[in-house]
């Protein structure tokens, strides 16, 4: 048993460690169950509530309770059978959390609208997964599910929490730099949303968090405020394999198009280099897309100058490993 508890609270540590540079709040008692107020459909007397964290969404007056479900397995372990029926339990766990009074006592702020979400959170301890995650879910009867209609449920497998692992390790690494490449403390530090003809930033000046659905996407953009010691900036976590010069065409437009180059700031960007050509396909791109717009004016912060600013460097391939013995020696006081 002492193994097992060692091997679970190894996902607990992991999601702590990742989703604090993302800037989500944990509320609430972890590890803990709730009664069932859905018996007839769930057939069970209580669910289970691994951890809660919360953020307030960018453009909805919403803030998001995502309900966890951690699980830490070797390769060997991860299947379709658990991974089907943890989904199937997570999607319980939300449908009944949006009624519970128990739950939402624990966890939720009353003064503010909220929507519930699930998060199944599949972390491979042992580093050995090379299999295609989404394969476990191929099979899945979505009839069995029971996630309100406005519900959501994300699942992140082996590959999107090393990934968000390694971003999170690279935060915590330029914070620990000197001269340009510093990064403040994440309390000058935010995430940014463009604002669009449908959909209003609400935010404004305000502290973001990454929301889930940054998270899953393509890259994720931390920004900060200069000040009388730095230059204001942006970080752009780039996820795509960078194995095309187009791919950086389009990331390079989605940033002139969302004012990304109006201001006077440093620009890095961020990139695991699994292919080995993302570097150069990047100068490649930034060469293309200074002919493509014409950029000949050389003054300083014009688009030209701010194309040949642009930071691109690699993420070192990070595999987070743990010691079961330590974990399990850890007391508190």
């Amino acid at each position: 048993m002492g193994e097992t508890a060692g091997i679970a609270q190894i996902a607990e540590i992991i999601s702590d460690q990742i989703f604090a540079e993302f800037l989500w709040t944990k509320i609430g008692p972890v590890n803990v169950d709730f009664k069932c107020d859905n018996y007839e459909s769930h057939k069970v007397a209580t669910h289970p509530t691994d951890v809660v964290f919360y953020y307030d969404e960018p453009y909805d007056d919403v803030t998001t309770y995502v309900q966890c479900d951690l699980k830490s397995y070797a390769a060997a372990s991860i299947g379709r059978s658990q991974i089907e029926k943890a989904i199937v339990s997570l999607s319980a766990q939300v449908a009944c959390a949006e009624i519970s009074a128990e739950w939402q006592e624990r966890y939720v702020h009353k003064h503010k609208d909220f929507s519930v979400s699930g998060l199944l959170f599949i972390y491979n301890h042992d580093g050995g997964y090379d299999r295609t995650f989404s394969d476990n879910l191929e099979k899945l009867d979505f009839d069995d599910l029971h996630t309100p209609k406005n519900g959501k449920l994300v699942v992140l497998g082996p590959a999107e929490i090393h990934w968000l692992n390694n971003v999170s390790q690279e935060i915590l690494r330029m914070r620990g730099r000197s001269g340009a490449a510093r990064l403040p403390d994440r309390g000058a530090c935010s995430f940014f949303y463009p604002q669009t003809v449908r959909r209003a930033q609400l935010r404004g000046k305000q502290r973001c968090a990454a929301s889930l659905e940054m998270l899953t996407g393509p890259w994720i953009i931390l920004q900060y405020d200069g000040n009388s010691e730095r230059k204001a900036g942006l970080v752009v976590f780039y996820r795509p394999p960078g194995e095309t010069v187009d791919e950086f065409l389009y990331l390079l437009d989605y940033m002139r198009q969302h004012g990304l180059f109006d201001l006077e700031r440093q620009i890095f960007i961020r990139s695991i280099d699994k292919a080995g050509t993302s570097l150069q396909n990047f100068q490649k791109a930034r060469l293309h897309y200074i002919e493509a717009m014409g950029a000949t004016d050389e003054g300083k912060n014009s688009l030209l100058d701010v194309l040949n600013n642009i930071r691109f460097e690699l993420i070192n391939n990070v595999i987070s490993t743990f010691s079961e013995i330590q974990i399990g020696m850890s007391y508190d006081g």
